[in-house]
């Protein structure tokens, strides 16, 4: 990809460094060469090369991806480095990308190899090799797992979020990009499923913007009732779902879902709240 730096020698120089942390190359590992033209995709042409099949991506905040071809005898990789913008989404598309069925493997911020597959997050990147043709190529897949997490910026440390939600009766924990709970206002956040309801956390940019998500909740709730928690919060009920707490703290909004009767979303809420930090 070649730089144009009109906009100064700082601003090329950043991209230049950009490019090259996140950036896969053939010459990563020993034996495998080239295999046609680099790749650069942004927002604007993803859908041509996933063949439509970008929602994903973009869902999860998608930014640009950059890959290569590789080739060793009549074996191929082709690899991806997608830049999701933030820890939260890259883990988060990670998450929904991931086979449940198969165990995690241990690279970045955390990673999966199947016969045919790598997948992995590392801070603000999503990390993907495809094998061809069929077969197992487990061995070399871990080879070159290891050499793209050298390359790749960013820590390995999980999301803070999935700290904070209890861990006793947790069936699932994961980002939700869009419309958290079925409500439009609630546009990202963490979900966790539990057989009583669901608790979740909403990440906002800045106190001021979760505080008008809290005003259009009260708005979508009229009857509500207020509850003396975090920096605002209330209690309100809903025929689909349950019994609710929203609890705003700092650029943060946290609450449950409850659908059972003999559980407190308020309770709740407040334990979840005083986690966030």
């Amino acid at each position: 990809m070649r730089l144009v730096c009109g906009l100064g020698l700082v601003a090329c120089v950043l991209a230049a460094a950009d490019e090259k942390a996140a950036a896969p190359s053939c010459g990563l590992a020993p034996g495998w060469t080239q295999d046609g033209p680099s790749r650069f995709f942004t927002s604007d042409n993803l859908y041509e090369y996933m063949d439509g099949n970008s929602e994903g991506y973009f869902a999860y905040n998608f930014q640009t991806m950059r890959g290569v071809t590789c080739k060793q005898g009549e074996t191929t990789f082709v690899i991806d480095i997608s830049d999701m913008g933030d820890a939260d989404n890259a883990y988060g598309w990670f998450s929904a990308t991931r086979d449940p069925r198969q165990p995690e493997y241990k690279v970045g911020t955390g990673g999966q190899i199947v016969p045919r597959r790598l997948i992995f997050a590392k801070g603000q990147y999503y990390a993907e090799i495809a094998a061809n043709p069929e077969g197992d190529y487990t061995a070399p897949l871990k080879q070159w797992a290891a050499a793209l997490d050298k390359i790749i910026e960013g820590g390995t440390a999980l999301p803070p979020a999935l700290a904070w939600f209890p861990t006793e009766g947790q069936q699932s924990l994961k980002l939700s990009p869009t419309s958290v709970l079925g409500l439009r206002a609630l546009k990202r956040g963490y979900v966790a499923q539990y057989e009583y309801g669901k608790a979740f956390v909403i990440l906002e940019d800045t106190p001021d913007s979760a505080g008008a998500v809290m005003r259009q909740l009260r708005e979508r709730f009229a009857e509500n009732t207020p509850a003396k928690l975090g920096d605002e919060a209330f209690q309100t009920s809903d025929k689909y779902l349950g019994k609710l707490c929203f609890i705003r703290k700092g650029r943060y909004i946290a609450g449950y879902s409850i659908t059972a009767d003999n559980m407190d979303p308020v309770a709740l809420s407040a334990q979840l709240a005083g986690k966030i930090k």
